[in-house]
């Protein structure tokens, strides 16, 4: 079988485990050159070295995305290294501010705005000019069904990830002309290190009986999918893995 991104020069932030990790395998095994981004240089290593040792290549690059001048630098250096960006995966995330916006910690909601919207924009910002010097391109966005509705105690991630789906759609009426595509994929829940203590693989999560905990393989196989149609593809769109719709 052909490889899906033979030749193709693939960016994932937060690749350093989780979702991203597992991304940056997939792509590498469909024959892309992967720079992976995230900032635990350890963690970053280690997935590199898995690339290479399956025979894939791989840069790896210390950056935290909520900071705009690193990013700006990290994409330059992904691009000198790659020979150029066609495929952006903005995967990095996350958030750990859990209280009422009475009781929140301000840094910490700030924080969570930063690295989940702050940084894709960015990110973003920076691989365009590689994109449409190349002559087109795919953006990625991963979001969350907590973008596509509302939830309590949880409004600094829900907002960043509803302002991700928003800043996804906007995008993609700016760029289409150039050949870029911009998408969203909503993971659902996901079984990774950060929420091993909460989800069971092919369980229910806590707060969906209906859903479906899924491994981060999963993600990365609609990843590849999506990095992978022609010129023309969709754009502007929302791929959900989730067993409900967004809002349900």
């Amino acid at each position: 079988m052909p490889q899906a991104l033979a030749g193709r020069r693939v960016l994932v932030t937060g690749g350093g485990r989780g979702i991203g990790r597992s991304i940056a395998l997939s792509c590498a095994r469909e024959g892309a050159h992967v720079a992976i981004t995230a900032r635990s240089e350890d963690q970053l290593a280690a997935v590199a070295g898995e690339i290479e040792a399956a025979g894939g290549s791989a840069t790896a690059l210390v950056c935290d995305v909520g900071e705009v001048r690193q990013v700006a630098q990290m994409v330059h250096r992904a691009a000198k290294a790659l020979g150029g960006i066609d495929i952006l995966v903005n995967n990095a995330g996350g958030g750990t501010e859990h209280a009422p916006v009475a009781e929140s910690e301000p840094d910490l909601w700030v924080a969570c705005i930063d690295a989940n919207l702050v940084g894709t924009y960015a990110c973003a910002r920076y691989v365009l000019p590689e994109m449409i010097a190349g002559g087109g391109g795919k953006i990625i966005n991963i979001g969350s069904g907590m973008g596509h509705e509302s939830r309590a105690n949880s409004s600094s991630y829900n907002t960043a990830k509803a302002a991700v789906w928003m800043f996804t759609k906007c995008l993609a009426l700016e760029v289409w002309e150039h050949g870029i595509d911009v998408n969203e994929i909503v993971p659902g829940p996901v079984l990774t290190p950060l929420t091993a203590d909460r989800f069971t693989l092919d369980g229910a999560p806590p707060f969906a009986p209906s859903e479906r905990v899924k491994l981060p393989e999963e993600v990365a196989d609609l990843t590849v999918w999506l990095a992978s149609q022609p010129p023309g593809g969709p754009t502007g769109q929302s791929f959900s893995l989730a067993r409900r719709p967004p809002g349900s």
